[in-house]
């Protein structure tokens, strides 16, 4: 049985070492690369904006509009147009094309091995109904502006919290925690302005 104050290793992770004040033999922290924290992608970043339901359907309607693709190339051409801040998975965009599809709006042809869509007469139309309508990956960047900054801010704060937290002397943790803790408190009040 998993005992998580164990000195064996049992965990799969190598020993934990009580010395440690974050409990990693290696010294690293206890994430991922870089200082980033695993799950740092709800900040935004390729994996991280979300829109809204609708935009990945009409974001794939409007680039049909200029040109046939294949799933793939929509994924990277979304990403491209919102500068990186938004890419749809495979999974939600590979299903929104063949529920396209079904509705008779976009049609596929098998062109080198990939099945490549293009508009119909209906997608068409479709399209024309939303032309008035902001492009959802301008909608998405410019929700996202100032992400990939603030999660490099953030990781690397996290970075220097770990290495005192490694290296530090007692005195310089306790005075990480109390910059911490008020920063944490700055950050919360920052919420909760109108």
């Amino acid at each position: 049985m998993y005992n998580p104050h164990s000195n064996d290793g049992s965990c799969g992770r190598g020993a934990r070492h009580h010395d440690m004040p974050f409990g990693h033999g290696s010294g690293k922290p206890p994430f991922g690369m870089a200082g980033h924290m695993h799950g740092f992608a709800g900040f935004g970043g390729p994996a991280g904006m979300r829109a809204r339901r609708g935009d990945v359907r009409s974001a794939i309607l409007r680039l049909l509009s200029e040109t046939p693709m294949h799933g793939y190339q929509v994924i990277q051409e979304l990403s491209a147009r919102s500068g990186g801040t938004w890419s749809p998975s495979a999974g939600s965009v590979y299903p929104t094309l063949q529920m396209l599809a079904d509705e008779g709006l976009i049609s596929a042809q098998e062109t080198a091995g990939k099945k490549v869509f293009s508009l119909t007469e209906a997608g068409i139309a479709a399209v024309a109904a939303i032309a008035d309508q902001p492009a959802p990956w301008e909608d998405v960047a410019r929700n996202g502006a100032g992400i990939s900054d603030y999660r490099d801010a953030a990781g690397k704060l996290l970075q220097a919290a770990f290495q005192i937290g490694k290296d530090g002397t007692s005195d310089q943790r306790n005075a990480a925690i109390e910059i911490m803790n008020d920063a944490r408190k700055k950050l919360y009040a920052i919420l909760a302005e109108d």
